[in-house]
């Protein structure tokens, strides 16, 4: 007799979702119960984790990966006058930190395999008003740090990485952050590792470190009992006691969750392969296994040969229970950039990948019948609307 055939509806599938362990949880609760829950011992001790992780190099802990790189930018002098070079395919807050110094951003198209920022469009870019350059690590996967540096040398700018995505990500099998200038990293939700919320940056020494200190609360310097002084307009950018705690519980399983991402992209590659995909238009990502962190797992779909838009494609595979997420519209096309001059056809490759780029589910504890199921989904309906 043949087993029956089940009819259950199979799990909501996130695009993203944290594993945090009991011994964490718990660790929170008795931060919660010791009545010191904003800034103190928790974050001390999760910046020297980090620092141990970089290299031994300065890491401070923030509230952001934002303020992170507004910070670097601030240390570095960079202010009203100045230009920054980036991509227009990133998280709004790459350039929005641009602003917020006074600066003006200079975007560059992307390179169409690998989604990164151009450095050849970079170099053809640089005037003597550029002060300094912000590459993306977007999914995880390095901007070649060794051309970057030697354009950033050769020109004398300032590097600041935003390495919001790229935590456990490697160059040449040294770990992103344990070289370079400023390196951001985010700790979102949605990141390979979590505080929540919150973010730190890598500095080059402690005379810089300290700056970060003011500028991440309100300039504050103290001393002695009751000293106190204010020589820079800083903000309120400071960890809590509580998030570093997650932080500090996520760092012990970093290795573990980056072999479960590379086991699972693994899976992407290899489940696609089996289908008509690549001949369907649809584009993959670099297929990176030495440096990469596996933060997602991004394709851009086919829009000319597709009869539905991208919303159309999230909307079914929503129907089919699972989720995805769109990591990032072109920047220079949001309607502030708009007023600052950039305009349709400036940069046709991010524009295209702004349009078409598609996030697909990837975390830890997702399993390969997972992958396989949001690549047969998401093939059957490129197949079903394709231009005839």
């Amino acid at each position: 007799m043949s087993a029956p055939v089940s009819s259950a509806t199979p799990p909501f599938l996130p695009f993203t979702r944290p594993t945090i362990d009991d011994a964490t949880i718990a660790g929170v609760a008795e931060v919660l119960r010791s009545g010191w829950i904003t800034s103190g011992p928790q974050v001390k001790a999760f910046e020297a984790k980090l620092s141990e992780h970089c290299g031994g190099r300065p890491v401070r802990a923030f509230n952001s990966g934002t303020c992170t790189m507004e910070i670097a930018l601030r240390i570095a002098g960079v202010g009203p006058g100045d230009e920054v070079i980036t991509t227009p395919l990133t998280w709004v807050a790459t350039s929005n930190v641009v602003l917020e110094v006074g600066a003006r951003p200079v975007f560059v198209d992307i390179d169409p395999v690998t989604r990164l920022i151009d450095l050849d469009r970079a170099a053809a870019a640089i005037t003597p008003a550029t002060r300094a350059i912000i590459p993306v690590d977007l999914s995880g996967l390095p901007v070649d740090r060794d051309r970057l540096y030697a354009l950033a040398q050769k020109h004398r700018l300032r590097v600041v990485e935003d390495a919001a995505q790229s935590f456990g990500s490697t160059w040449k099998g040294k770990r992103i952050g344990a070289c370079g200038d400023f390196v951001s990293f985010s700790f979102h939700a949605n990141k390979n590792i979590t505080t929540v919320e919150g973010g730190c940056l890598v500095l080059n020494d402690e005379r810089e470190a300290k700056l970060a200190e003011q500028y991440r609360l309100q300039g504050v310097m103290r001393s002695g009992q009751d000293g106190m002084e204010v020589e820079l307009v800083g903000g309120k950018f400071n960890l809590t006691d509580v998030a570093a705690r997650v932080g500090l519980g996520q760092l012990p399983h970093l290795t573990e969750f980056t072999t479960k991402r590379h086991e699972l992209a693994r899976a992407y590659f290899e489940a696609f392969a089996a289908t008509p995909a690549r001949a369907l238009g649809l584009r993959l990502p670099v297929e990176d296994f030495a440096h990469t962190n596996w933060h997602m797992f991004q394709v851009v779909l086919p829009e000319e040969r597709l009869t539905i838009k991208r919303a159309d494609v999230m909307a079914k595979l929503q129907a089919a229970g699972i989720a995805t997420g769109v990591h990032y519209p072109a920047i220079h096309l949001f309607a502030l950039y708009r007023r600052l001059g950039w305009k349709d056809g400036d940069f046709p490759h991010a524009e295209y990948a702004g349009r078409n780029i598609l996030t697909l589910p990837l975390f830890p504890t997702m399993t390969r019948a997972d992958v396989a199921r949001v690549v047969d989904t998401l093939v059957a309906i490129l197949q079903a609307h394709q231009q005839s």
